[in-house]
């Protein structure tokens, strides 16, 4: 993906969770959402000296999918051998981590273990995910952003732990949300904010019944306190 394309893809979640527009640059956007998720890293190939990315922070030594794939024969000759040292500096000629792992996958950036997905940004671990940006081991999921460990959402923001969620942001270990924010540990809620261990609840806040009116009186202004704090 370009930037151009990740930033059109934010505006398109934020009208669908917020109705508003998204005024953040893709820096912007990573310091204020995505913080606290584990993405992959800018590293060097070692042996081309490119720019990859990298799910691994603690290699050395690193090589692009594409370099290694393009290298037949990782065999060396064999050489005289006196001590496990000689062999530890030996296996440092080979022992590179593999950068950009990107598998049946389309426009794939800055990516790394990304399977039979299309259209990922700045991720890692996401097996048939579509149209998603900083997210950390998410499955079967569309429209998805700074969101972790989650499986068949769609539209969601700083989604952790859950299932089967739309329209939302800041759902966590929870289940069956939709246009909901700050939700955690529930099931089966549409159009609640600050919730916490409900089942099959609307319009609710801070597990308060309200009227639907006013509800989305405070919506609107959550919104704006999310949007601009």
């Amino acid at each position: 993906m370009t930037e151009k394309q990740v930033k059109k893809l934010i505006d398109q979640i934020f009208i669908n969770i917020f109705d508003e527009k998204n005024n953040l640059n893709l820096e912007e956007f990573m310091k204020k959402f995505a913080f606290d998720i584990k993405l992959p890293v800018a590293v060097y190939d070692s042996n081309t000296g490119e720019e990859t990315w990298a799910e691994s922070y603690n290699s050395t030594s690193f090589i692009t999918f594409k370099n290694e794939e393009a290298r037949e024969d990782w065999m060396l000759p064999k050489r005289n051998v006196e001590s496990i040292d000689d062999i530890i500096d030996i296996w440092h000629e080979t022992n590179q981590t593999t950068t950009e792992r990107n598998f049946n996958s389309i426009n794939v950036s800055q990516s790394d273990t990304i399977y039979d997905s299309e259209n990922v940004w700045r991720s890692a671990n996401c097996t048939k995910c579509k149209n998603i940006a900083f997210c950390d081991s998410c499955h079967i999921s569309e429209y998805l952003l700074a969101s972790q460990r989650s499986n068949a959402c769609s539209y969601c923001l700083r989604t952790d732990d859950s299932t089967n969620c739309s329209n939302s942001y800041n759902i966590i270990c929870s289940g069956k949300i939709s246009n909901s924010l700050f939700i955690q540990d529930s099931s089966s809620l549409h159009e609640c904010m600050f919730c916490s261990h409900l089942v099959n609840k609307r319009y609710c806040i801070a597990n308060m019944q309200f009227e639907k009116e006013e509800y989305f009186q405070w919506k609107k202004a959550i919104i704006e306190w999310i949007l601009t704090e």
